[in-house]
Formats: structure tokens, C-alpha cells, sequence
């Protein structure tokens, strides 16, 4: 099978001839270590060999610079980035000013231009190059991560509770461009929507459920149904202990569920059980101490754990369980990988399935 055919299969729940792994958001000092210093990213994908490349609706290059550590993104946003990010993350940092600082600036806000080619560029040439062999995933952010970083965290949950039209006005219009987005991705050849947007800390959601119900829920259930009708699948990201949310996730008719943060008490064996007859699962190799500080044989464990609670059946794409940030060991990020093929072919090794689906790798690290 293709790369392609492996993610496909695992969004449809089923089993493909192993489990399939990719590699996303990987900082360039990682990538550097495992290839070879200055490696693009796409090269990096056929170098560890992803089963799937993933393309983001963000575009850096609209960006212009204002000092040596600021930025005004394409969405008029201002973010900082430190000496490190520069160089690990081009044109990722944290935002500290955003445009619509009150609900008059709102009427003379004007967003983006989706149509703008710029923009494609990196889309086009991963289709061209990888279309077929490769699952071409379209990241892309839900109505909320950009508001919040138009509005500010604060002031857009402060709406929530207090200005709840003007909240949905600021969503409804930026939801209208990212669905735009999507459908020119897909026209270009995407083959997935991942859209991320997080909402729960490691103890649980940002929001209550009246809130979450009314300005989260409708954007989510909006692009499952907009990338079903382009003939695609919607791998929801949200980082966080998602136990209160996943239903809801369920009925919104999202297709797979990413990250399932092991350190925040997502249990993939759990949410398998519960939820694996109707979502795809991808994630679980932990990022915050496993990867960096963990021995390459601890990598291993908790590949074939990972394996033998959310793969049997198929409907599980192994990665890890954020982003593959500075800190993390290039040595147990190739060992993932390894463990991964070494571990995961379709049938599952019976007796690893057995003595792995009980254990729980994450318990020396959570406190």
C-alpha cells in the first residue's frame, strides 16, 4: 500500500497493511540532526518516509517583519518570537497585539485574501510531488484561534459571556474565510482537513459547555460537513484532556480525533474502547518528557503500547502527541518511526498485542 492508502484507510477505520506513521510540525533543528542541516521539510517527509505530508492554510511568507523579533501576520496580528523560534520555527512565536481591540474595529476589518496565489504555492508543488504515494493533510485553524488572536484570549472569552453577538459576528466572518480556504485546498488536491484549535488544558476544557456548545461546536460541525461534501476527511487537533468534549466531537461528524495527549490523562486504550467504532485515533507518543528525556528503549514501550491498545482492528495513525518541538531527542524521534514499522504490520503480533494493551508507559511522568 501507498502512504496515501495506509491514512486513508485508518480514517475509514480500517486495516490497512500497517500502521501508518507521519511526521508534522517538526522544528528544523530535529529534522537537521536526523538528515542532513537545512533540509526542507518536504524532503524531510521522503527522507523518514511520512505517510503523509501536511501543508498548512497559514502562509509565512505574507508575513512582514517589524523588528527582529515582531511580526504582522496576513491577518494584521502582531506576534513575538524569540532568537530560538527564528530558527526552530520560522514565523512562530506568541501573539501580543491584535487589530480588533473594539467591536467598532470589527466593521472596518478586512481579512485576508484566500484567493491570493502566494498562498498555494506550498500546496501546489506537495501535490505535484507527493499526490497519490502520500496523504496530502491541509492544516488549517477552526474560527477560534484566529479570533483569539485578533481579539486577544482575555477579551474574546470576556465576549463570550458579555458580548455574544459581537462574538458571533468576529466568528461567523472569519469561519466564512476559512471555509473558503478549505474548498480551494481541496480544489488544489488536498486529500484531509486537520484543523487545530485547542481548548482544554491538561485538566480539562477552557470553557463550560454552554459556551463551547455555542461558539465552538457550530464551526466544527460547519467544516466536517463542508470537507465531506469535497469528498475528504476532518481529523479534528485539539491538545488537553478532551473526556467532557469527545461526544460532542463525535456527533459533529469529525472523522478523527489528534492528539490524545497521554500526559493530560487521554488514555488511547480508552478513548479506543469507547470511541473506536466511530473516530480514527492519531497520536499518543508524548512530547513533553517521553521524546526528550526518555531512553530510545522507552520510545520503543510506548510505540508497541501505543500500538497494542489503538491499532488492533486498524482506525489508529501513529504520531506524536504535539509537535516535534526543539527539545525533543532526533535519536527517539527516528526510534518512533522504526518502532513503528518494526512493530505495526497488519497482523498484529498477538502476543505483543496481549502483555502492551495493559501497560501505561505515560504513569512515571504524570504527578
Amino acid at each position: 500500500m501507498t502512504g496515501c492508502e495506509r491514512v486513508m484507510a485508518a480514517l475509514r477505520r480500517q486495516q490497512p497493511d500497517r500502521v501508518p506513521v507521519v511526521a508534522a510540525a517538526v522544528s528544523q533543528n530535529v529534522m537537521d540532526a536526523i538528515a542532513y542541516k537545512g533540509i526542507s521539510y518536504e524532503d524531510f517527509v521522503e527522507w523518514i518516509d511520512s505517510d503523509a505530508v501536511f501543508v498548512s492554510g497559514q502562509d509565512g511568507s505574507l508575513a512582514e517583519w517589524i523588528d527582529d523579533h515582531h511580526f504582522r501576520d496576513e491577518w494584521g496580528v502582531v506576534w513575538k518570537v524569540t532568537d530560538v523560534q527564528k530558527v526552530t520555527y520560522p514565523r512562530i512565536g506568541a501573539p501580543v497585539e491584535g487589530p480588533i481591540k473594539t467591536e467598532n474595529a470589527l466593521d472596518d476589518y478586512v481579512p485576508p485574501d484566500m484567493t491570493d496565489e502566494r498562498r498555494w504555492d506550498r500546496l501546489k508543488r506537495a501535490v505535484k510531488r507527493f499526490k497519490g504515494e502520500r496523504a496530502i493533510i491541509f492544516m488549517d485553524f477552526e474560527a477560534f484561534r484566529i479570533c483569539f488572536c485578533l481579539r486577544g484570549l482575555t477579551n474574546l472569552l470576556m465576549d463570550f459571556a458579555l458580548n455574544p453577538d459581537f462574538a458571533t459576528r468576529l466568528l461567523d466572518m472569519i469561519a466564512a474565510k476559512r471555509c473558503e480556504s478549505i474548498r480551494i485546498a481541496f480544489e488544489l488536491g488536498a486529500d484531509i482537513l486537520m484543523t487545530a484549535d485547542d481548548y482544554a488544558f491538561q485538566t480539562g476544557p477552557m470553557m463550560g459547555p454552554p459556551h463551547f456548545d455555542r461558539f465552538i461546536l457550530p464551526y466544527i460541525r460547519q467544516k466536517a460537513e463542508l470537507v465531506h461534501g469535497l469528498g475528504g476527511y476532518h481529523i479534528k487537533h485539539c491538545d488537553g484532556n478532551l473526556w467532557s468534549t469527545l461526544d460532542k466531537l463525535v456527533k459533529a461528524g469529525v472523522d478523527g480525533i489528534d492528539p490524545l495527549e497521554p500526559i493530560a490523562r487521554m488514555d488511547i486504550g480508552d478513548v479506543k474502547a469507547k470511541y473506536g467504532d466511530r473516530l480514527a485515533l492519531q497520536g499518543n507518543i508524548d512530547v513533553s518528557m517521553l521524546l526528550p528525556f526518555g531512553a530510545p528503549e522507552e520510545v520503543e514501550e510506548a510505540v508497541k503500547e501505543t500500538i497494542a491498545k489503538a491499532a488492533p482492528g486498524g482506525g489508529y495513525i501513529m504520531r506524536d502527541s504535539n509537535s516535534i518541538h526543539e527539545s525533543v531527542n532526533p535519536i527517539n524521534y527516528r526510534t518512533m518511526f522504526e518502532a513503528c514499522r518494526r512493530w505495526g504490520e497488519y497482523p498484529l503480533d498477538p502476543a505483543m498485542v496481549k502483555e502492551y494493551r495493559t501497560k501505561n508507559y505515560i504513569k512515571k511522568y504524570i504527578t
